[in-house]
């Protein structure tokens, strides 16, 4: 097998068709189609198969893309730390995260980062923790902040804040409701509540806690976006339970009204996942620096009692 050959079939696997591959590698389709018919009879299998969908991996070629793309990206990420002699942080970044801190402070963090260091590329990936998680473990990206799963993980992982979740309003349906509920409250105010499905982190530690009080908590609506969560409370007589930071905005501009949950008070812990042998590049570890730094002020702004921003 020769590198470049593994390269276009990295690329072929991830764009799913010849002519969005051969464009992303700048080469012409013939070429794409002729190495990796040579990478197939030096397998000794098909890799992928054609379709009116594009070009589909077949069992072989899913497992090949899990082994070897960890080997890729150590590579991408050696080359640019050697080709970057002048002393600036250049290469790239790939990382995960829950959707409600992508809510809440990526695209600050963003615009931040890509100021101070312009030579340095950013994906980010939002999803569930459980799949953020296999995502660190495979390779596929370089890092995850996600909610800590009961279950020990298989990585490197590092506390960064723990975070109360609230009942969450908007300030003109709020009603009568007081500034501090217990979730058996929650339950017999006859509030329709919108909550995330049970697939959701998120959920599971609404639900645990639930079930720790013998409380039953009967949503009207489920809804895994929080974007869309955050739009039904805003616009209808509904409540949800999210983190102050999912809605960080929404409650400084008095649009949304949040209301602490107390006996017990939920609280997730937020952590950051990198995978144990597989050290970040540099550019990640000041990405994820940062990152972490920016939801440890926003937590603190919201911490109950904290003067409100100047």
């Amino acid at each position: 097998m020769e590198f470049r050959q593994i390269q276009y079939f990295i690329c072929l696997f991830e764009e799913g068709t010849v002519t969005k591959a051969a464009r992303r590698l700048n080469i012409v389709q013939p070429a794409l189609s002729m190495q990796i018919s040579k990478l197939e009879q030096e397998v000794g299998q098909r890799l992928f198969e054609r379709s009116p969908q594009g070009m589909l991996p077949t069992a072989t070629a899913r497992h090949m893309y899990r082994l070897f793309l960890p080997i890729m990206r150590d590579f991408s990420q050696a080359r640019d730390e050697v080709l970057c002699n002048d002393g600036e942080i250049a290469g790239h970044v790939n990382i995960g995260l829950i959707a409600s801190i992508t809510e809440g402070v990526l695209a600050e963090t963003m615009t931040t980062f890509s100021a101070r260091h312009p030579k340095v590329s950013v994906t980010v990936a939002d999803g569930y923790s459980a799949t953020l998680s296999d995502w660190v473990a495979g390779g596929q990206i370089d890092a995850a902040i996600i909610n800590k799963p009961r279950r020990p993980l298989a990585l490197s992982v590092d506390h960064i804040v723990d975070e109360e979740l609230v009942l969450i309003t908007s300030t003109r349906h709020a009603g009568n409701l007081p500034a501090r509920l217990t979730l058996g409250q929650i339950a017999s105010q006859n509030l329709s509540l919108v909550l995330t499905t049970r697939r959701h982190g998120l959920r599971h530690i609404i639900d645990s806690f639930a079930q720790h009080d013998n409380v039953e908590l009967a949503p009207s609506l489920e809804v895994d976006s929080l974007v869309t969560v955050v739009k039904l409370v805003e616009q209808n007589q509904l409540a949800t339970i999210l983190p102050r930071i999912a809605v960080h905005d929404r409650l400084r501009a008095g649009i949304l009204q949040a209301h602490a949950i107390v006996s017990p008070r939920l609280i997730r812990q937020v952590v950051s996942v990198v995978h144990p042998r597989r050290p970040l590049n540099p550019a990640a570890a000041a990405f994820m620096a940062m990152l972490t730094r920016q939801i440890r002020l926003r937590a603190q702004e919201q911490a109950p009692g904290a003067s409100p921003p100047v």
